[in-house]
């Protein structure tokens, strides 16, 4: 995106670096790194960052509108309404698309959001590993609002802490250690003391939650939510457990499940910006658009992209009896703008990542996390056997 400073990495770059690189996050965490890092980061243009902030604050102004909660309850399934909600989510990721306007110029479209937290700890390690490994010019950062590597572990800790002891927060997962993310859950335990800790070993006492430690049990205070209630549902339907999720207890979660629903799928329709492409809801449409072939389907309840369609035609959406749980979005062109070794062209998504204290009028950006992809979508399947794709940092230019 930053011609200069892309000749300058790609110059300095070396398979046996990025293998050094892989090698010392195995020597840290033997084990734990679970999916695949791309070989560069992300160089972001001041233009383009001014452009991502604009679009945070719209979808930000949307959320704080004193009536999205009530535009928003029909998100939230009967059967996983969880009590005690707060006013705000604790952490908000929203994604966008780095495409091209019609003049040619750099342009973030959104992708998805989420009212949930993400990747904080392993993007703050990510990005100093990048820099001690590869050509990073010191007037680019990963960190926004001021905050450098200590400040933003000290805001963290605000957050996830509040006023407890990090031995009763705890950060809850089903079966931590076998999920993919798990590099970063090891990362939170060291940076702020929490302990990953599975579902299925919380114990309940009337209100009161507990886990074991070394032969101890401690009472939990507040929950580091990374438990997604889809995936419990889907791959999990049976488990029987002292805790669920929907008991009313003395607990704080940080952030709040139901909040998970409210800023999902459920919100682009709600949303109105440059920034973010056209949405409806299946139901609302008194007819559809004559260009159905820009559109892509989407259900409102699902997890991990599964049911969405690239391709569909007016009798699939007449089809549909549940219009009510569909959206459609106009489709959006990724445009292909960071140059690899061999001057092939990649696409480029950008998370941004916010904390929300629980006193704050709005959440605070602090930091970010990028994917690159050679394929038609972002993530996984689409990207088998290619290099340069995968996970990554986005540094900003100050």
């Amino acid at each position: 995106m930053i011609p200069e400073i892309r000749r300058q990495f790609n110059e300095s770059f070396s398979t046996e670096r990025y293998e050094a690189f892989l090698a010392e996050i195995e020597r840290d965490f033997p084990g734990q790194l679970d999916f695949r890092i791309a070989e560069t980061p992300v160089f972001v243009p001041q233009a383009l960052k001014i452009k991502l902030l604009q679009a945070c604050n719209d979808i930000i102004d949307t959320i704080k509108k004193d009536d999205f909660k009530a535009k928003t309850d029909r998100a939230i399934p009967a059967n996983q309404y969880v009590p005690n909600e707060d006013k705000h989510p604790n952490f908000l990721a929203i994604d966008f698309a780095v495409c091209k306007d019609a003049n040619g110029e750099l342009t973030p479209q959104l992708i998805e959001l989420q009212g949930f937290p993400s990747l904080f700890a392993y993007q703050w390690y990510l990005g100093q590993k990048y820099r001690k490994f590869f050509a990073v010019p010191k007037n680019f950062n990963q960190f926004f609002n001021r905050l450098n590597m200590a400040t933003y572990v000290e805001a963290m800790r605000k957050v996830l802490l509040g006023n407890e002891k990090a031995e009763n927060v705890i950060l809850l997962e089903i079966y931590p250690e076998k999920q993919k993310t798990r590099l970063d859950f090891e990362i939170s335990k060291q940076l702020w003391g929490i302990e990953p800790v599975c579902y299925t070993k919380i114990k309940k006492n009337g209100r009161k939650l507990y886990y074991e430690k070394e032969g101890r049990q401690i009472e939990i205070k507040r929950i580091y939510n990374r438990l997604i209630f889809d995936d419990l549902l889907q791959n999990y339907p049976d488990l029987e457990t002292e805790f669920k999720l929907t008991d009313d207890v003395d607990v704080k979660w940080v952030t709040h499940p139901n909040w998970f629903f409210r800023i999902s799928k459920f919100t682009l329709p709600l949303l109105r910006s440059p920034y973010v492409p056209e949405s409806y809801y299946l139901s609302d449409l008194k007819e559809y658009p004559a260009d159905l072939e820009n559109y892509v389907l989407k259900p409102l309840f699902s997890f991990a992209g599964s049911g969405v369609k690239l391709d569909f035609t007016k009798s699939d959406l007449d089809a549909i009896s549940d219009k009510e749980n569909y959206l459609i979005q106009k489709k959006v062109k990724y445009e292909p703008i960071i140059e690899d070794t061999e001057g092939k062209l990649i696409k480029t998504e950008i998370r941004m990542l916010f904390v929300w204290d629980d006193a704050a009028q709005r959440p605070s950006l602090v930091t970010n996390l990028a994917r690159l992809s050679r394929g038609e979508m972002i993530g996984v399947n689409f990207n088998k056997n290619f290099d340069w794709v995968g996970g990554s940092c986005a540094f900003f230019e100050d």
